[in-house]
């Protein structure tokens, strides 16, 4: 019968350290996106049409006491005809693990573009809506919440 050892090759102590500094190296808490990542998106929808402000109203609180449950309501200006309706409203977050928070579609059917939901906030950030209508016209809002206890392990 073979006697166990403890002696290791040079290759499984440096593959071991390696493992190890890995680890170690990953930070402690959730990665936040930025606002430039949020702005990425806006570009990837947007492409290069004018992203213009108005006809998309947010109604968020100014202060979160808690940002595990934040009421979000949005609300776009629009007829919603055949030929001038809301196709999708996209919700973005820039201080969040995943900036893209939300994605709404409408048709013309929809009796109104607006929807009602709660969000989960890290920290004290700015939401972003941006509404795409079936013309291809792009519109935006923005409003910043300050986050008192956050939400995404915080």
């Amino acid at each position: 019968m073979k006697a166990l050892t403890s002696a290791r090759t040079r290759r499984e102590v440096l593959v071991g350290a390696a493992g190890f500094a890995a680890i170690v190296a990953l930070p402690a808490g959730p990665l936040l996106a930025s606002g430039s990542e949020v702005d990425e998106l806006i570009k990837k929808v947007a492409g290069e049409k004018k992203v213009a402000e108005g006809r998309i109203s947010l109604d968020l609180p100014n202060i979160a006491e808690n940002g595990l449950v934040v009421p979000l309501n949005f609300d776009v200006e629009s007829p919603m005809t055949a030929e001038d309706h809301v196709k999708v409203v996209h919700i973005f977050a820039d201080g969040n693990p995943n900036p893209h928070v939300a994605d709404y579609t409408f048709t013309p059917l929809s009796p109104k573009a607006a929807a009602q939901l709660r969000i989960r906030l890290a920290k004290t950030q700015t939401i972003t809506a941006l509404a795409v209508m079936s013309n291809g016209e792009i519109f935006s809002t923005r409003k910043e919440v300050k986050v008192t206890i956050g939400g995404c392990g915080g």
